[in-house]
């Protein structure tokens, strides 16, 4: 009797911890954990199965290395709001697939991904027919953003394009220049031609039906 008094003693109080970690490591939803928030969790986990199965060994032994992950898992967070580098290493980043009614063969190989994932993610966007997607984007939880040609206004079709940044944290991003067929020097130009001549201080930059939508940094106090 005593032993099954130790077992639920020991559920309830790693139950509560958990649940704290969990709340401290932030709101995220199941589809949106990166490949470390995964495996975090799952190790939590396994900790505290043990620590209530091994009722002969001191709950701490379990408890230690669980907010030992926390810890390290926000600290990585903390870091990761400050580095891009370390956000793309930590949550990978996202992936055009099809780009204007095209789909990036290359792209799908270097993500390891495959038509018939294509043909699946877009059946559960109740999307029947590939030609009618404008743009895909597989996201760095998995998830499939799409959108449809019958999205468009019709002012839109003319200049209409994915929302891709330019910017981000004062780094110019070439590649999405490249899908919208603009260039470096095109980009410092138009910055400079809106008054911004120090890329460092801008937090976003996208362009969009044919401006560009700016975001500075918050100075620092």
């Amino acid at each position: 009797m005593e032993e099954y008094l130790i077992i639920m003693g020991r559920t309830v109080l790693l139950y509560i911890i958990i649940l704290t970690i969990f709340r401290l490591m932030g709101k995220r939803e199941i589809g949106e954990l990166s490949l470390l928030d995964l495996v975090v969790f799952m190790m939590i986990a396994e900790m505290a199965v043990i620590g209530i199965e091994s009722t002969k060994d001191p709950v701490l032994h379990s408890v230690i290395p669980m907010v030992l992950l926390m810890g390290i898992q926000y600290a990585l967070a903390l870091l990761s709001l400050k580095s891009k580098k370390l956000r793309e290493i930590i949550d990978g980043r996202p992936t055009v697939i099809i780009n204007k009614g095209k789909i990036d063969e290359h792209a799908m190989k270097q993500q390891r991904y495959n038509l018939d994932d294509l043909l699946m993610q877009l059946r559960e966007k109740n999307v029947k027919n590939l030609a009618d997607v404008e743009f895909a984007i597989l996201e760095s939880s998995g998830e499939l953003s799409v959108l449809t040609k019958n999205s468009k206004q019709p002012s839109e079709i003319s200049d209409y394009t994915i929302d891709l940044p330019l910017i981000l944290d004062g780094e110019i991003q070439e590649e999405h220049l490249h899908q919208i067929n603009k260039t470096k020097p095109w980009l410092l130009s138009e910055l400079k031609k809106l008054g911004h001549s120090d890329i460092k201080k801008l937090s976003y930059c996208s362009y969009h039906h044919g401006k560009l939508h700016i975001d500075i940094k918050n100075e620092k106090r």
